[in-house]
């Protein structure tokens, strides 16, 4: 038997439908065809803000600077770190899971969990990337050195993930931001794999999210706010379970604490939109007055926003050349709108003064309230 949902009561459906208008604001922005470019570049942060979050749960710290530089493809700073290879790998599996969301025969079964498992933590056999754990595993409080959860014996491992992959199958009229939050926790207690068992389950969760509407599955995604809130993921992960596999116990302190993620989430979601809406306004008029191409706005834009532009992405997203590159990134500094860092293959540029004091002039009030104290 897996953790079955707990029945919803009032206060969680009035949340859920507040999660709703959020979400179908956020469909407009993330599927809006109007040529609003500085769109993509929310996009591709916040799925850089979903890896970097995950991941910093499990201990595999990095900047967001290098978050971002793996969705774009690019070199970072010490490549060969087993950081560095945990971070590249859940971008494939993220990767592979914004093409799933989109394919409409997509199905869920035992192997697709150990394909995208192989995906995480193929860069090393050690983690048995792609099988179930061959043995017992344990939970280790990392500064207590204390046993904070076992799960259940090894051999119950397939059957239990066959009754969540029969669940995730099954027709139902469960919203799937539930459905989420229980697979989540189901895979996370089961604990089916040696190694990747948190990311699994998270990666999971908004798989499921995006399969129900949400258009860029980075929008579905609740990794960066859990992994800003971690102490409070595993107290209720820890409430939940009891430090044993216990399915006979309610799930709902863990339905509420994932649907507050949402709706916070969400809520970053919408103000990061009306920031960046803003921002790109004034990007558009501090480029106009000093003669710099609409071609750079994109880059101005995200060195705004506080990352490092390359030589590499500025083409990209420029659509031009080296030679071109080069001389745009020129005048930029030239002109005291990016400020050269770093020398020759390790130069990068960040903001000038003018697009920091243009950031912060858009920047609005970040209060997260909670959506079980607004319905009462």
């Amino acid at each position: 038997m897996i953790y079955a949902t707990p029945p919803l009561e009032a206060a969680d459906r009035t949340v859920l439908d507040l999660i709703a208008q959020q979400k179908e604001r956020l469909k407009l922005y993330s599927s809006d065809p109007s040529p609003r470019r500085w769109r993509g570049s929310l996009r591709r942060s916040m799925l850089a803000r979903a890896i970097q979050g995950s991941n910093s749960i499990e201990g595999y710290n990095v900047s967001l600077d290098d978050a971002m530089a793996v969705v774009e493809d690019e070199p970072i700073l010490d490549e060969r770190t087993e950081t560095a290879r945990a971070i590249k790998g859940y971008r494939d599996a993220m990767t592979y899971i914004c093409q799933a969301a989109q394919d409409p025969w997509f199905e869920f079964s035992k192997q697709f969990l150990k394909s995208l498992h192989f995906m995480m933590v193929g860069y090393d056999m050690a983690k048995l990337p792609g099988k179930w754990r061959h043995g017992p595993i344990f939970v280790i409080n990392s500064k207590t050195g204390d046993t904070v959860y076992t799960p259940p014996d090894v051999e119950f491992v397939n059957p239990l993930v066959e009754e969540l992959v029969a669940y995730l199958k099954a027709d139902s009229a469960e919203d799937a931001i539930i459905k989420g939050a229980m697979a989540h926790l189901n895979l996370t207690l089961i604990h089916p794999f040696k190694d990747g068992n948190g990311r699994m389950a998270r990666a999971l969760q908004t798989l499921i999210i995006a399969l129900g509407g949400t258009v860029f599955p980075a929008f579905s995604s609740i990794e960066e706010w859990l992994g800003e809130n971690t102490q409070d993921y595993y107290q209720v992960l820890s409430l939940v379970a009891q430090g044993v596999w216990s399915p006979e116990r309610s799930a709902r302190p863990w339905v509420r604490f994932c649907l507050k993620a949402h709706y916070q989430q969400a809520a970053t979601l919408i103000r990061r939109n009306e920031e960046y809406e803003r921002l790109f306004a004034k990007i558009t008029a501090i480029a106009d007055g000093h003669g710099v191409g609409e071609r750079s706005h994109m880059s101005m834009f995200d060195a705004a926003l506080g990352f490092r532009v390359t030589n590499q992405r500025y083409k990209a997203d420029a659509s031009v050349s080296e030679l071109v590159a080069s001389r745009d990134l020129k005048k930029l500094c030239d002109v005291g709108l990016f400020e050269p860092q770093g020398e020759k293959r390790g130069r990068f540029y960040r903001a000038g003064a003018e697009l920091r004091a243009a950031r912060a002039a858009t920047r609005m009030p970040r209060a997260m309230a909670d959506p079980y104290e607004l319905v009462g």
